[in-house]
């Protein structure tokens, strides 16, 4: 007896004169496609990396205060600057928010600049905010969120102390815990600027 494998005549019956080849146009417009991703993927992580580092040079910024008054970054070489950026939604920034007044009332009159940065937000609650917390030290809103894409931040509340050379000095993620906390990190920045 003569056993037959019909496998392959089977196979082709179904589809005569066919064969099985890869559609390599398709195969390609994927390839192509899943290799833009990736680039462009790269090159999100890479502008959203994170915070700029300690020793970095701050670029030259202006910030327009509530009130319509530019605060230019460069005017401001030789000093030190706490830029505090905040949201009145934020809870975790009404942690500091007296604090960080406390401590520009201590500092005002020894070259130590304070500027709020608000973070997407409305201007009725953001006054609203710097109301209810005293908070009497420049301010404004982050338009098109150019400053905080400067800074690269994560999010709200971030503090970055500016040294007089106009690099980063310090970078505080989330809300400081006390008064001592934002004064030891000043003090230790003017130490080291001596």
């Amino acid at each position: 007896m003569e056993i037959i494998d019909n496998s392959t005549a089977e196979n082709n019956e179904e589809s005569p004169g066919k064969t099985s080849r890869p559609k390599w146009g398709v195969v390609l417009v994927w390839l192509f496609v899943l290799g833009l991703l990736a680039v462009l993927g790269i090159g999100l992580v890479r502008s959203q990396r994170g915070s700029i580092k300690v020793g970095d040079r701050v670029p030259d910024l202006v910030l327009t205060t509530f009130e319509g008054d530019e605060i230019d970054f460069a005017d401001l070489h030789g000093q030190i600057i706490v830029v505090n950026f905040w949201a009145s939604w934020c809870k975790p920034c009404e942690q500091e928010a007296v604090e960080l007044e406390q401590a520009y009332q201590l500092y005002k009159d020894q070259g130590v600049v304070f500027l709020g940065v608000d973070y997407v937000d409305t201007e009725t609650e953001a006054r609203g905010y710097l109301a209810k917390f005293g908070v009497t030290y420049p301010n404004g809103p982050d338009l098109g969120t150019r400053i905080s894409q400067a800074f690269r931040t994560l999010g709200v509340p971030e503090t970055y102390i500016i040294g007089p050379d106009g690099r980063l000095a310090a970078v505080k993620i989330g809300p400081y815990l006390s008064l001592d906390e934002i004064v030891n990190q000043i003090e230790t920045v003017m130490a080291e600027q001596k």
